[in-house]
């Protein structure tokens, strides 16, 4: 267990890879608790560009705040698996920087490295930002106690080793030794010879405390240089997070030109798109006026059937006309028998007149109507032929 107003020890002083499992081991062991949680895709700047992200998780994971009451310091921590991908100790000079709306990042000096973190929304990037804000103050209230812990120790050690001198006069004034100075002198900065020969319970005594006394101060100065040796290598690793914020800002550069560029890009794929919307709007009109003369071909073909159905009963009945003429020519033969027996059948000529006159008419008015039919059928041959021609050139333009 670590002291009041002592750092916790670093993981290269206990000998422990840094962000390894002994980290989250030790999370669950020394009783640390999470004050906050969120979830987030986790990147680590890449060590040897410093310029682009590397993905440290395929997919979000468990951030989360913890404190360790202990060492009275804030850790951030996430595990994916069994792997430790975040383990940062906060301190009040780290800073965590917005990129974008969903976007932030933190270098972290004693890992060496600067970590990035991707969330689902802004509102938990501004949730993270104002918890991280929070710890970051906390943590600088828990180093100036520490300090003022570590200056008030310091102090009191001093004081009590100048009183060994002053404590040895007061004793021997009581004891009643009437010694010149020189003597109280030599009995203070003497030798260990010359303090034995005058040696007594309380000279012991105070020959103990004083040696404990000058190990507190050895003990102290060392502890002096260990922390001068911290305060310099917190101040390289200031040094460091700058040059890391720099050329963060410059990769912030960096990535604001390709999101132009992208954009820029993007807005002519969008135009691309819209003039293929349109050259599809184009075959689609197409597509539908095909479908009209495919629609219009059928019907077409339909009536030409139609046609050829009207066609064919019409022949049937121009297969009729040489009957007719045969009735005809049959009538014709009749009349020629009935002239010839127009002689013996006197009294029947008026009849059989008539009776001619009456087949004359009616072969004229059949004539009549065979002509009248023979134009109609010329007529529909015609527009079938006209039709025909029509259709064929239809079939061409398609």
């Amino acid at each position: 267990m670590c002291e009041v107003g002592t750092r916790p020890p670093l993981a290269a002083e206990r000998g422990e890879p840094p962000g390894g499992a002994a980290a989250a081991e030790r999370c669950r062991d020394m009783g640390e608790q999470p004050i906050f949680t969120t979830r987030a895709h986790v990147f680590q700047i890449d060590p040897s560009t410093k310029k682009n992200w590397v993905p440290a998780s395929k997919q979000a994971v468990t951030v989360s705040y913890f404190y360790d009451s202990t060492r009275n310091s804030y850790r951030i921590i996430s595990v994916d698996g069994a792997k430790v991908i975040i383990n940062s100790t906060i301190t009040p000079n780290m800073t965590f920087t917005k990129t974008s709306q969903k976007f932030g990042q933190w270098a972290d000096s004693r890992a060496n490295t600067v970590f990035g973190l991707g969330f689902p929304s802004e509102q938990q990037l501004t949730k993270f930002a104002e918890k991280f804000q929070e710890v970051k103050e906390a943590a600088k209230l828990a180093r100036d106690r520490s300090q003022e812990k570590i200056e008030t120790s310091s102090n009191h050690s001093q004081e009590v080793q100048e009183t060994p001198s002053v404590g040895l006069c007061v004793v021997l004034q009581e004891s009643g030794r009437e010694t010149p100075s020189s003597t109280r002198a030599s009995s203070v900065n003497g030798t260990d010879d010359e303090k034995a020969s005058h040696g007594g319970p309380a000279e012991a005594h105070l020959k103990s405390e004083n040696d404990k006394l000058k190990f507190a101060l050895a003990q102290s100065s060392s502890n002096v240089k260990k922390w001068e040796t911290e305060l310099q290598s917190l101040r390289e690793s200031n040094a460091r997070l700058s040059t890391a914020l720099q050329e963060s800002a410059a990769s912030i550069e960096h990535w604001k030109k390709q999101f132009s560029a992208c954009k820029e890009e993007n807005d002519q794929l969008r135009g691309k798109i819209e003039e293929l919307e349109e050259q599809c709007n184009e075959v689609n009109k197409e597509k539908e006026r095909n479908a009209q003369l495919s629609r219009r071909l059928q019907e077409l073909e339909t009536e030409l059937q139609d046609k050829e159905l009207e066609l064919e009963e019409l022949r049937k009945q121009g297969e009729i006309i040489p009957e007719l003429m045969s009735e005809c020519e049959s009538v014709s033969e009749q009349l020629q028998a009935a002239e010839k027996k127009n002689k013996d059948l006197e009294e029947k000529v008026r009849t059989l007149r008539t009776e001619v006159e009456e087949n004359k008419h009616r072969q004229t008015n059949l004539k009549t109507e065979l002509k009248n039919f023979l134009d109609v059928l010329d007529g529909k041959i015609d527009e079938l032929h006209d039709f025909r021609q029509g259709l064929s050139k239809l079939g061409v333009d398609n």
